[in-house]
């Protein structure tokens, strides 16, 4: 025992003086500290002559996973539904074609270089995301955090870390069954979104308040130990349902970005990120073999190129399609060049699960060495190549861009439709979730309906009639998110019908019509939401005749306490929209 904390011990020292003196040196030459950790772990690690200075890896690998966490906590942290809200359609029109072309981009060339299916397909997911350390890292040592672009490029990167954490789960899936089938893969991705909407709207309910009572205290330590317990205690959870801890970890730092006391939180947490994060870079560069970049230069090479020019082209025109500007987009393109610790989370997913080959890991690195270095100097360039292509640009391809951003600009709503579209939208926005969280109540309950079946067995023996309670129980806790969705589907249809039927239309019959419309959407939509209700708790529906006498009662139900179930609902929604309106205090 005492020669294992010995053990221990010396590593973590050799590890962080190590890494001080390199990251002190790669500082003053004004390069990024991420690239000076995996230096340090190239250093030290076993394959670098003329010995290792690591003896027990495997303790390192396990302080690296809390690493993990803690960088996706802070990202998570970072997170902001208000933020992505304003940079809207452009950030998920970006996020989503770099992902897709850079997807098929890192498979072609896995392919091209004849590596394994599985090797391809890693290395598409390790390049499809930017890294946001390294972007808020290089925009602040230029001092354009602040600018238009920058914020896009923020917008971006928060709809990637969503999409990466998806990745993740379905390279997961991928990784044990071998192949992806369509079927499966909507499944997870739909399975997947449902738990991101049902967690994060659950937790902005119930952890921000629960962060303002341990606040109350005014004690860091007792603030410091809830963030802690409630991190890893998610954490937990998610690796229970067979979801990534970096999942967990993220979903839970966007949960408590939305606390009052955020700016405490980030201050507390960034010294044990930062020391964590430091062992997982550092781990990173344990894995990096130079022989192997030796002997890969060729692939690290086009890699590299097709990370530059293939996140410019997708970012760039992406952003440009979206209505910016073209400074603008060149700005994006060339600020989002390079790949980062998602990639790393990413490749050591495929080393942990056994599927990828050994070259790939510090071939990514090399690529993400490479990149970072190539940021900053990226990121000037953009404003001269800019003006140089707008220069040469030929004068009849510039008329047809400039076309384009006058009909692109002519598309957006204005005034009344304007506002006609943001309460549309907001509609269809608590009509999803209200959907999520009663699809969520139903799997609950199907998933725990056995253990809840052998509690109940003692006073109620048949099985069917276990299972009719405990869908009746889960009808019970849906009804005031039930009674929400038909009463916005109605002023939905309501709105729909004024807008669709004209007195010169319908003449006479103009209100009867409207009336039609506004009664036939939503009972059309309620009938539609229990056959999908009735789908996904297939496991525990209960026979017709005990079917139609839950139905019956929770009809009489809905009858006698439509009231009480309205203002039940109403209340859990002013909650959540006042945690979401609410804003960081400044000072603690």
């Amino acid at each position: 025992m005492h020669h294992a904390v010995e053990t221990f011990i010396q590593d973590l020292a050799v590890i962080m003086l190590i890494a001080g003196v390199v990251t002190v040196l790669f500082n003053r030459f004004k390069q990024p500290v991420v690239l000076g950790y995996i230096v340090a772990g190239v250093i030290i690690g076993p394959h670098t002559p003329p010995f290792s200075l690591i003896t027990d890896e495997r303790t390192i690998q396990i302080l690296a996973e809390l690493g993990v966490i803690f960088l996706l906590f802070s990202l998570g942290l970072e997170f902001s539904l208000k933020k992505l809200a304003k940079v809207g359609a452009t950030a998920f029109v970006a996020a989503l074609a770099e992902i897709t072309l850079m997807l098929w981009v890192g498979y072609e060339i896995g392919i091209y270089f004849g590596w394994k299916k599985m090797d391809a397909v890693f290395l598409g997911a390790m390049l499809s995301v930017s890294s946001t350390t390294i972007i808020v890292k290089a925009l602040n040592e230029l001092g354009m955090k602040r600018e238009k672009f920058a914020q896009l490029i923020f917008g971006i990167l928060i709809v990637e870390d969503v999409l990466a954490i998806g990745m993740i789960a379905l390279l997961s899936g991928v990784a044990t069954s071998g192949s992806v089938d369509a079927g499966d893969a909507v499944t997870t991705i739909g399975k997947l979104v449902l738990f991101m909407i049902v967690s994060l709207v659950a937790g902005i309910l119930i952890v921000p308040r629960l962060l303002d009572y341990v606040a109350k205290f005014k004690s860091k330590e007792m603030l410091l130990v809830t963030v802690l317990g409630l991190c890893f205690g998610f954490c937990l959870l998610v690796m229970k349902m067979e979801y990534s801890v970096a999942l967990g970890a993220f979903l839970i730092g966007a949960v408590m970005a939305e606390s009052r006391h955020l700016h405490q939180i980030e201050r507390l947490i960034e010294p044990v990120r930062d020391m964590f994060s430091a062992i997982f870079f550092v781990a990173i560069g344990l894995l990096f073999n130079p022989s192997i970049l030796a002997q890969y230069w060729l692939p690290i090479a086009v890699i590299t190129l097709a990370v530059v020019l293939g996140k410019v082209v997708s970012c760039g025109l992406a952003t440009f399609l979206s209505g910016q500007d073209g400074r603008t987009s060149m700005r994006v393109g060339m600020g989002l060049s390079q790949i980062g610790e998602f990639s790393f989370i990413i490749a050591a997913l495929g080393v942990s699960l056994k599927v990828t080959s050994d070259f790939l890991y510090p071939t990514v690195v090399a690529v993400s060495a490479v990149t970072t270095l190539l940021t900053p100097y990226l990121i000037k360039l953009a404003d001269p190549l800019s003006s140089r292509l707008a220069k040469a640009m030929p004068g009849k391809l510039a008329s047809v861009f400039g076309m384009y951003s006058t009909w692109l600009a002519s598309l957006q709503p204005q005034g009344d439709r304007a506002e006609l579209s943001r309460i549309i939208r907001r509609i269809l926005l608590q009509v999803v979730v209200n959907l999520a969280l009663v699809a969520a109540i139903f799997i609950i309950g199907g998933y725990f309906a056995e253990a809840l079946g052998g509690s109940m067995s003692a006073w109620v023996a048949d099985p069917q009639v276990q299972d009719a309670i405990v869908w009746g129980g889960a009808l019970l806790l849906s009804l005031p998110f039930l009674i929400a969705t038909y009463r916005k589907l109605h002023a939905l249809s309501m709105l729909l019908a004024e807008i669709s039927v004209r007195p010169e239309w319908a003449g006479s019959y103009n209100h009867a019509v409207r009336r039609v419309i506004a009664e036939v959407i939503p009972v059309v939509s309620i009938v539609g939401i229990m056959l999908m209700i009735a789908a996904l708790s297939s496991r525990i529906l209960p026979p017709t005749n005990l079917l139609i006498l839950v139905l019956v009662g929770a009809a009489v139900l809905v009858l006698v306490l439509w009231q009480r179930f309205v203002k039940l609902h109403s209340k859990l929604q002013i909650a959540l929209r006042e945690t979401l309106e609410q804003q960081p205090d400044e000072k603690h």
